[in-house]
């Protein structure tokens, strides 16, 4: 099973110097999962711990008009580890995915008003608990768990913070989970292409090219 701490070491991200990248993304978006472990990595490998991450909430339920199906999620994890990622969410358990993505999304702006790494590295543990250990991060318990791990009390401000970043993705034109922007620009899940084949089959297969080249606008 692979940890958090194997995926990113957050604590050397500077908040005050540095580039940082901005995305737009749901907590229950297997494909985010995906899209931050492989840009954590390439940070890592590349030495650039000066790039830190905003994530902002894309919450799907808003977007949707409904919460997300956690059967439906299992399916795509399904084929997310089939054809691309085999050795992720390896603990994932459909029964613990939450009814609603807010109140973690509210814990995370929590985390980003405490500071830029905290938020970076509450995005990531959560996601990391959710799909690789199988915790549900949707109940008070968990929730509650974290915010005193991190010294963290969620406000009124953290949760209107959800809302107001679903507007601003709006405005900037996001279309899904996960949307990067960079100096370069809008890169929607940029380390996958994913389309349904004619008979409706997922279809899920790694970009290189597209991701080298969102990585390159990343790191310049």
């Amino acid at each position: 099973m692979t940890d958090i701490a194997d995926a990113a070491d957050t604590s050397s991200t500077s908040s005050t110097s540095g580039t940082v990248i901005e995305v737009f993304a749901d907590i229950g978006c297997p494909f985010t999962h995906v899209g931050l472990r492989r840009l954590v990595e390439r940070r890592r490998e590349a030495g650039r711990l000066d790039v830190a991450l905003r994530v902002r909430a894309w919450p799907l339920e808003i977007v949707n008009g409904e919460p997300l199906d956690p059967h439906f999620i299992a399916e795509e994890v399904d084929d997310i580890r089939a054809q691309v990622a085999p050795s992720l969410f390896e603990g994932f358990r459909e029964s613990a995915f939450p009814t609603s993505s807010l109140p973690a999304l509210a814990l995370v702006e929590a985390g980003y008003r405490s500071s830029l790494a905290v938020g970076e590295q509450l995005s990531l543990e959560l996601r990391d608990l959710l799909f690789e250990h199988g915790e549900a991060v949707g109940s008070p318990e968990v929730l509650a768990r974290l915010a005193d791990e991190h010294g963290l009390v969620v406000g009124d401000e953290d949760v209107a913070a959800v809302r107001a970043a679903h507007a601003e993705g709006v405005r900037r034109g996001v279309i899904g989970s996960p949307h990067f922007f960079t100096r370069a620009g809008g890169f929607f899940c940029p380390a996958l292409d994913v389309h349904r084949d004619d008979d409706g089959h997922l279809r899920i297969v790694p970009d290189p090219e597209a991701f080298d080249a969102f990585v390159s606008t990343c790191f310049a």
